[in-house]
């Protein structure tokens, strides 16, 4: 009987061990709180742990496991295993999908953004950029293009964005230069502060901020169609962490991408656009629109220079710059996305 129970007690160990082996738990690292543009995000990880029975699981921080801009060092030293960032936040850490944040490039939906980004992510030059950071670009989170909204009077036109302070970072930090605008390089979760102190007077966002960071709570103006481009905010995990997956927790981890865009999509384009005309009505917020041919202006000023520089700089520093560039516009022109 006492053998018989040793070895009861042995099987169970046996079989604990077992599933403790078998269960995995990653850590997320994003920032801000849930929202348009971490719903892909979200769903992953619904559809991860629903695929492995609740054996992997994503743990889902909002700013509890690092800054912001601190991410993909958190990520090359497995401090987590899954983050979000935004290219434009260290531009010398990935200078390869920079080129996705050049302005005015004729990006015209989010599904094309997505298409974009998944081929420069997947180029070899991209690969081992983010590798020298231990990490594999996972998927985008594609945005539209930005727009700024704004205190004080509104702009009638171009010339009046002359030493104006703008929170607008990477190729849209670039092209508002260019039109005599003061750029400033900051986090989202640092804007609303900013406007509030008077340390920026505008700030360039993508309608789901402009609304999940407060910006439209004392905006009195918003430019309508200025588009100079928008930012890149790759999801990535750290490579380690994905080679260690077995082979049932990884499929279900890359087999759940596609249909997490699909749901970020569907919900950036159905309920967060609805809701931006009404967020805007209702606080009496001035819309600003632009002819045609200031913007035809706009975009000779800064779209050529943006990427001769990019390609200059970008060359020099070992990476087949032209090459990317020429991946994105091609794709653009080909228009068959």
């Amino acid at each position: 009987m006492k053998t018989y129970l040793n070895c009861v007690a042995v099987a169970a160990l046996a079989t604990g061990v077992a599933s403790s082996a078998v269960a995995e738990e990653w850590n997320v690292s994003l920032w801000g709180k849930q929202r348009a543009f971490t719903e892909h995000v979200e769903k992953l990880a619904d559809l991860v742990s629903e695929k492995t029975n609740g054996e992997f699981t994503l743990n889902i921080s909002y700013g509890g496991l690092s800054n912001n801009r601190e991410n993909l060092d958190g990520i090359s030293i497995g401090a987590f295993e899954m983050a979000q960032f935004c290219a434009g936040y260290h531009r010398d850490k990935n200078p390869s999908i920079t080129v996705l944040e050049l302005p005015f490039l004729g990006v015209s939906s989010l599904e094309q953004e997505v298409e974009l980004s998944m081929a420069v992510y997947q180029h070899p030059a991209t690969v081992a950029d983010l590798a020298r950071w231990n990490a594999t670009l996972l998927m985008p989170s594609p945005l539209p293009q930005y727009n700024i909204a704004g205190l004080g009077d509104a702009p009638s036109a171009l010339a009046d964005f002359e030493g104006l302070a703008v929170r607008a970072t990477g190729g849209i930090g670039a092209a508002m230069a260019t039109v005599g605008a003061v750029p400033t390089s900051m986090s989202a979760s640092e804007v609303r502060q900013a406007m509030d102190s008077g340390v920026v007077k505008a700030v360039a966002f993508a309608p789901h901020a402009h609304m999940s960071f407060g910006t439209i709570e004392n905006a009195t103006w918003w430019t309508e169609n200025l588009n100079p481009g928008t930012v890149n905010c790759p999801v990535v995990v750290n490579t380690d962490a994905l080679d260690g997956l077995s082979d049932a927790h990884r499929d279900a981890l890359l087999g759940s991408v596609d249909a997490s865009l699909d749901h970020y999509i569907a919900n950036y384009n159905g309920a967060t656009m609805d809701a931006w005309g009404p967020a805007l009505e209702e606080r009496g917020i001035e819309t600003v629109s632009f002819s045609d041919a200031e913007i035809a202006s706009f975009k000779e000023a800064a779209a050529a220079p943006a990427a001769a520089a990019w390609i200059e700089q970008n060359t020099a520093a070992g990476l087949p710059a032209q090459e990317l560039y020429d991946l994105v516009t091609g794709m653009i022109a080909d228009g068959s996305m």
